[in-house]
Order: structure tokens, then sequence, then C-alpha cells
């Protein structure tokens, strides 16, 4: 494949934004996000804090200052947020939960399409853990 090809490929699939369908096990069940389906297009992490509710409170801003994260639901200490990829447009599910009762920030993302996110949603996960330390 010459390389004028190949950016015809790439740019050709640029305009198909890859969504994908909404995962049925997005919400609270029990009072706990769901496990991840498969570690190679998902993280799942329980983070310690002092105050579930507060942390969750400082990491609204800055979700609403990442590029290409929109925040779907934000009620009664459970955020949603997708999060979509420059390039194809491929979508990822970010959700928070203050979980008051156990002193945890519940936090899961997770790749709608595909099956390897190479480390995306780990690093979005270890990012939003260095935010709250910070």
């Amino acid at each position: 494949m010459s390389v004028l090809s190949h950016w015809a490929l790439l740019i050709s699939l640029a305009l198909f934004h890859l969504v994908g369908p909404v995962p049925p096990e997005l919400g609270l069940h029990g009072g706990v996000l769901a496990p991840c389906p498969s570690p190679a297009h998902c993280a799942r992490a329980d983070w310690p804090v002092a105050d579930p509710a507060a942390a969750l409170a400082a990491l609204r801003p800055v979700l609403a200052a990442l590029p290409r994260t929109a925040v779907l639901e934000d009620s009664a200490g459970y955020l949603h947020a997708t999060a979509t990829s420059a390039l194809f447009g491929f979508v990822d599910d970010l959700e928070l939960y203050a979980d008051t009762a156990h002193g945890l920030l519940q936090a899961r993302s997770v790749s709608r399409l595909g099956d390897s996110d190479l480390g995306v949603n780990s690093r979005r996960l270890a990012d939003l853990r260095e935010q709250l330390r910070g």
C-alpha cells in the first residue's frame, strides 16, 4: 500500500466516528460500579478518600476541562461521562461513584468498541487519581 493510499484510508476511517453501543452494565449495581469485562479495554479502581463526595466534586471541573469529554449524568454521587478519541472518534465511558459508606471513590473507564484500548482507560484513571492527589 502506498503512503498516499494509506493516508486516504486513515482519513476515510476518521470520517466514520466509531461510537459503538452504550454498555448495558453502566450505572450502580448494589452500590458498586460493574467489574471490567476485560482488562484489555477497561480499567476499574476504588480509591480510598476521606470524603468521597468532595473527591467527586473536585474532579468535576477536571472532567469539564478535558477535550472531547462530555458529562452525560451527574446525580446522587454518580457521574457518567464519555471521552471521544481525536482521530477515529472511539468513545469510552467513564463512571465515578462517591461511595460514602465505604470511604471510596469508585472509578471505571471502558471502551465501547475494540479488543484493546492500548492502555488509554488505565491512563485516564491514573491521571484522574493524580488530580485528586494534587
